[in-house]
């Protein structure tokens, strides 16, 4: 029987304001109460660019990087370019002929691998992906979130949910991947999990908001298992509202499971999308729960990714709307007091929030910004409020803004107080075959569609790094 595709609208229109969309910094006067959460970060916060004489924050990266990621975000910047390298990807993701299969043709595919692949995966094998995590720790980094890249194709799948053997076939596939991931993490890297990936039957039930099946059951647990034994992380990621709801109630399930284990630290988190309307309270009754149930909620925020296929009503209006959302919870969770945007979900405790573990996950150098200010406002004070806090873009994306962030933290010993952290910055990336990584990079390519201005601005950072380098300028 052929399974039923799923359901999703999508958008006709959307409003002018978020006709092009762009995650780059808004301008000072931009409404957020984050910039006045003590009375001293916003003068912290202009200490962030570069002190005149520091090094370029893209000084760290090989000169073969600067050139590969000038190339791409140059296409990828380019309304003309673009839309053509889209439809040339959709066809390699899906090939009609043995010519444009990677997996079939050499060619193509050492020229996908040498390109665009090596710019955002991290390898087809344990070897090449712990070479990689070596390179990304060795510029700075804290270390990864790494994801598998393959995919059980649930649109297009024969499968019949009813089937149980077909159904632990699939959710087999997805155990042995995600187990293999996790062996290839090290410690306190995060694995990304995907829970629509264990098949037909598992997307079904997150449709009903069913808890999952015995064997789900049982496999998520070996995964949590491993993960705890090894001090690696997991995070499940955020995917259509067809699903959503039910996704975030076997989240809640595996975070009770992982972070009762380790008090103050979160084992397992979810991720949260700040352009749906109900975010806040959505985290504000997790945060709750958590607090009745004695775990640390981790708490994983992102704009959101599927801004074309949502219901619009879902989301806010405008993009400075999903702005103050991003920048409000994150004051929230930062100060862990509740305010104007998030909100408690509880008559007792209206004021201090639960014990939370964070990753700002966003390529929106404003953001990552104000965050930085205000830990480093914390950091002088002496008081971090005990919320671990780590930042997190995607490998081949945004690299200005996370080397930024970690030149940010460093300078002059003498002006840096004792109590002043390191930054937990990681860069996502995905494994897998080229082949099982070509739906990866489509849907950054059509991602990409939506910020071509945050797009042009790397490309224009990239493009400065190679002119200080060429023209042997040391700053």
């Amino acid at each position: 029987m052929k399974a039923p595709r799923r359901s999703m609208r999508t958008l006709s229109s959307l409003p002018a304001s978020y006709a092009n969309v762009r995650y780059v910094s808004r301008t000072s006067n931009a409404k957020s109460s984050l910039a006045s959460a003590t009375g001293a970060t916003s003068n912290v916060w202009q200490q962030l660019p570069p002190k005149p004489g520091s090094a370029s924050p893209l000084a760290k990266l090989p000169l073969s990087s600067v050139l590969r990621s000038l190339m791409i975000l140059s296409v990828s910047s380019s309304k003309l370019l673009l839309k053509p390298c889209i439809y040339t990807l959709s066809m390699l993701a899906h090939p009609k002929t043995p010519a444009l299969d990677v997996a079939k043709n050499p060619f193509l595919n050492l020229l996908v691998k040498h390109t665009i692949y090596k710019q955002f995966n991290a390898g087809e094998n344990k070897l090449e992906v712990q070479r990689s995590i070596e390179d990304i720790k060795q510029l700075g980094y804290r270390g990864v979130l790494l994801g598998y890249a393959r995919e059980v194709l649930v649109g297009e799948s024969d499968a019949d949910p009813l089937d149980e053997k077909a159904a632990r076939e699939e959710i087999q596939m997805w155990l042995d991947g995600t187990l293999q991931t996790v062996d290839m993490a090290q410690e306190g890297d995060f694995v990304a999990l995907k829970f629509t990936g264990m098949g037909i039957q598992a997307l079904q039930l997150l449709q009903q908001q069913a808890m999952p099946s015995s064997y789900m059951d049982a496999s998520i647990q070996k995964v949590c298992d491993l993960a705890i034994s090894r001090n690696v992380r997991l995070l499940v990621d955020a995917e259509e509202q067809a699903v959503q709801p039910g996704i975030e109630e076997w989240t809640m399930k595996y975070q009770k499971y992982c972070n009762s284990q380790t008090p103050g630290r979160a084992i397992f988190y979810n991720t949260y999308q700040a352009y749906l309307c109900s975010t806040p309270t959505t985290l504000a009754r997790h945060l709750e729960t958590a607090r009745q149930e004695g775990y640390t909620l981790g708490v994983k925020l992102v704009r959101g990714a599927y801004l074309k296929t949502e219901p619009r009503h879902l989301i806010w209006a405008t993009k400075e709307e999903t702005d103050d959302c991003y920048d409000g919870v994150v004051e929230a969770l930062l100060t862990r007091r509740y305010n104007s945007m998030l909100q408690s979900a509880s008559k007792e405790h209206q004021t201090e929030l639960p014990s939370v573990n964070v990753i700002v996950a966003t390529h929106n150098r404003d953001s990552v910004r104000k965050a930085h200010a205000l830990r480093m406002q914390q950091a002088m004070q002496g008081d971090n409020q005990g919320v671990d806090l780590s930042y997190a873009q995607l490998q081949g994306m945004a690299d200005e803004v996370s080397c930024e962030l970690l030149q940010g933290f460093q300078g002059p010993e003498t002006n840096k107080p004792s109590s002043m952290e390191t930054p937990n910055v990681y860069k996502l990336l995905t494994w897998g075959s080229v082949k099982e990584c070509m739906g990866f990079l489509l849907r950054r390519a059509v991602e990409n569609t939506e910020a071509v201005g945050r797009t042009k601005q790397s490309q224009e950072a990239m493009f400065g790094e190679l002119k200080r380098r060429v023209f042997g300028s040391k700053n």
